[in-house]
């Protein structure tokens, strides 16, 4: 029956690599890595190089696949369960997802990232801030602009929402995890980073699920 349907509504290339990657198999490509394009050095779990972690990608990316979620947020969640500040509670940890903009966010009706990161802080029983960072503008696309350029492009993207009551703002004792789903040359990242930074952070974690 699976096979009539698979030729009656043939899956993407991407949909059809999932499919056939088990948890254990997904999690053995797992492989944390510093990358320095940020100040402090982002996380990477995955490389984008490895097809099945790029389908994964693209699945929850472009079209919202809850198998994409749950692989992705099962990596998220092995390596925070072994993250000294996670795994040592030594302070208030919270999951700061990248917002996409309001435009964005209403196109796709989810944001990644987002899903993801809730799926990983259920798990884990820590909190998932995604109304904490705005995006005060559609940027440029950043696939087609060279580092210098993406730089500019991102730059006062990100601002502390001025929603928030003063006790949903900052807390400078608490630990922020800002999380993206890929990071290249590190410039929206950077720029959510300074954000919090600019409202008081001290204590960041960028984390990016590939690169």
């Amino acid at each position: 029956m699976r096979r009539f349907f698979d030729f009656l509504f043939p899956p993407r290339v991407d949909e059809a690599a999932l499919s056939g990657v088990s948890d254990d198999a997904f999690l053995a490509s797992l492989a944390p890595r510093l990358v320095p394009e940020t100040r402090p050095a982002t996380v990477a779990l995955f490389s984008f190089g490895n097809p099945v972690v790029r389908a994964a990608i693209h699945e929850a990316k472009y079209h919202g696949s809850t198998r994409a979620f749950t692989l992705l947020a099962l990596a998220l969640t092995d390596y925070l369960r072994d993250c000294d500040d996670v795994g040592r509670r030594t302070s208030y940890i919270c999951i700061v997802p990248v917002p996409l903009s309001r435009e964005r966010q209403k196109e796709r009706g989810f944001n990644q990232v987002e899903e993801v990161a809730r799926r990983a802080a259920r798990e884990l029983d820590i909190a998932v801030h995604a109304t904490l960072l705005e995006r005060t503008r559609d940027t440029v696309s950043q696939v087609s602009l060279p580092r210098g350029q993406r730089e500019e492009n991102m730059r006062g993207a990100f601002i502390v929402s001025p929603k928030l009551d003063k006790q949903g703002r900052i807390n400078p004792s608490h630990t922020y995890i800002l999380i993206d789903d890929v990071i290249t040359t590190g410039a929206t990242l950077q720029a959510a980073l300074d954000a919090l930074r600019d409202e008081g952070a001290l204590h960041i974690i960028p984390l990016a699920l590939a690169h």
